[in-house]
């Protein structure tokens, strides 16, 4: 084998070896690989080491990890004739390399404009107090909006953000002063609220305090009364047992006619020394005045004897 076929056998192998390295694609984890052959669609390659034909098929790599669109700010005007500021951001995922490569030209700026026309025709519908406190419908509408138009490009919207819904400087004013004077309200409101608590507690604490000392009056007056018959009752249980006591000395004693008598006289007596101007003698005084007369006819027997 002389030097020139040497040379030629060289220069193939180096040829085979370089147009080896050209048909070598590496993807990486989050890439897809859309491979063309003669400016046709030929096949979508996964990550890793692939092999393609060179000059006769083409490679383009397509992320497929989640990335973030941001809509420009825009002028709204809202239901009840408003001009807002309005911007978003836009979550989106490439869930099929071939749609995204090959049904729109420009993505980006598709999606872009796309979620500024929906944008504007969800807040057009709302009025100004309704869009500002309505960033969650917002979302979830446009969303819903964006995922259904871009499926044909093979993304999916996974999320929406309202980043900022700004009126004008005119009606931010009028909103403030519109807010500081709720609060003023409500800050009267309440402070209305506590003095009132405060006086029908007051007048809760009094009426407890009349009610418990007229129920201590009330106990004491009771308790006194119960004293005074218990008093009474004990003075008349003495009474009672003092007569008890002398009714039966008197029985015991089987006293005389004539010393009833005797001690009749004696009360009369005393009944004579009071103030009163009419006496009251006992109906039955037969047998009582005829021992007084049988004490009279003794102090008469008694006076002859002496003669």
């Amino acid at each position: 084998m002389d030097s020139t076929t040497l040379m030629f056998f060289g220069i193939t192998i180096g040829v085979l070896f370089v147009y080896a390295l050209m048909g070598i694609r590496i993807i990486r984890p989050w890439e897809k690989g859309v491979v063309e052959r003669l400016g046709r669609y030929s096949r979508t390659l996964e990550s890793g080491l692939n092999l393609i034909i060179p000059f006769f098929e083409t490679m383009s790599k397509v992320d497929i990890r989640e990335t973030v669109a941001d809509v420009p700010p825009q002028e709204v005007i809202t239901k009840d004739n408003v001009v807002v500021t309005v911007d978003a951001v836009i979550y989106l995922q490439v869930v099929d390399p071939f749609n995204y490569k090959y049904n729109v030209d420009n993505f980006w700026m598709a999606v872009t404009k796309l979620a500024q026309t929906n944008l504007r025709n969800l807040i057009g519908d709302m009025s100004l107090d309704e869009s500002l406190v309505s960033r969650d419908k917002i979302n979830t509408q446009l969303r819903e909006v964006l995922d259904s138009a871009t499926d044909k490009w093979g993304t999916k919207v996974t999320r929406v953000e309202i980043q900022r819904i700004e009126p004008p400087v005119d009606v931010a004013e009028a909103m403030h002063r519109q807010m500081k004077a709720e609060r003023d309200r409500r800050a009267t409101i309440l402070e209305a609220e506590g003095e009132k608590r405060a006086a029908i507690l007051v007048a809760e604490g009094a009426k407890e305090a009349a009610i418990r000392k007229a129920e201590g009056e009330a106990e004491a007056i009771i308790k006194v009364a119960e004293a005074e018959k218990f008093q009474k009752l004990t003075v008349a249980v003495g009474e009672a047992q003092a007569i008890e006591t002398v009714y039966r000395a008197i029985h015991e004693g089987n006293p005389t006619n004539d010393l009833i008598a005797i001690k009749y006289l004696e009360s009369l007596k005393d009944i004579a020394n009071g103030q009163s101007t009419k006496i009251f003698l006992p109906l039955e005084t037969s047998g009582i005045l005829g021992s007084i007369g049988g004490i009279g006819g003794l102090f008469q027997d008694g006076k002859k004897e002496q003669e």
